[in-house]
C-alpha cells in the first residue's frame, strides 16, 4: 500500500498492491497495521457503508458538524469523480478542494479527514462506492454544503443531461454560510 498526497496535505490517494493473474486478482483493501504504515495515521474505523448510485448522480457535499468522520471511500463497480473540500477554517487550505476519479480498475481509495465535506458524481452507467468511517452517523449532526457554490468553484466533470440531485442536496449551505469548524 503506497500513500500519495494530493493539493491538500491531509487529503491522501490510497493506491494497494493489486496482484493479477489469469484468474483475476487480489489486494487487501484494509489493513490497519499497512494503512498507518503508510499513512502516518492513527484510526479506528467504527461503521462500513455501500452505496449503488446510478449516471449522473451526485451525492454531497456531506459532512458532520458534531462527530466529525474521517472516511476512506472507494469504487468496487464503476467510476466516480470523488471531491473532499477543506471545511476548517483555521486550516491554510480552508475553501479548497481535492477532486480525483475513482474506478474499479484503478482501485484507488481516498482518505478523506475529519473536517472535510465529501461528496461524488457518477461516471459510469451505475456505481457502487464504499467507504468505512471513523465515527457513527448521526442525521442531527448531518451537514450538507452546495456542490455547486461559486466560491469553491469545484470543476466537476457534469453531464447535465443526467445530473441527479437529491432534494437535501439542493438545499446544500454556501460556504459563506454553512456551519463550519474552528
Amino acid at each position: 500500500m503506497k500513500a500519495v498526497s494530493t493539493s491538500i496535505p491531509d487529503v491522501l490517494i490510497i493506491e494497494p498492491k493489486v496482484f493479477g493473474d489469469s484468474r483475476g486478482f487480489f489486494f487487501e483493501s484494509f489493513n490497519l497495521k499497512t494503512f498507518s504504515q503508510a499513512t502516518g495515521l492513527d484510526v479506528n474505523f467504527v461503521q462500513d457503508n455501500h452505496s449503488r448510485s446510478v449516471r449522473g448522480a451526485l451525492r454531497g457535499l456531506h459532512y458532520q458538524i458534531r462527530q466529525p468522520q474521517g472516511k476512506l471511500v472507494r469504487v468496487v463497480r464503476g467510476a466516480v469523480f470523488d471531491v473532499a473540500v477543506d471545511i476548517r477554517k483555521s486550516s491554510p487550505s480552508f475553501g479548497q478542494w481535492v477532486g480525483v476519479e475513482l474506478t474499479e480498475d484503478n482501485y484507488r481509495q481516498v482518505w478523506v479527514p475529519p473536517g472535510f465535506a465529501h461528496g461524488f458524481y457518477v461516471l459510469s452507467d451505475s456505481a457502487d462506492f464504499l467507504y468505512k468511517t471513523t465515527d457513527y452517523y448521526v442525521p442531527d449532526f448531518e451537514r450538507s454544503l452546495a456542490w455547486d457554490d461559486p466560491e469553491l468553484a469545484i470543476a466537476w466533470p457534469i453531464d447535465n443531461e443526467h445530473l441527479v440531485i437529491s432534494a437535501k442536496d439542493k438545499q446544500g449551505a454556501s460556504l459563506a454560510d454553512a456551519d463550519l469548524f474552528a
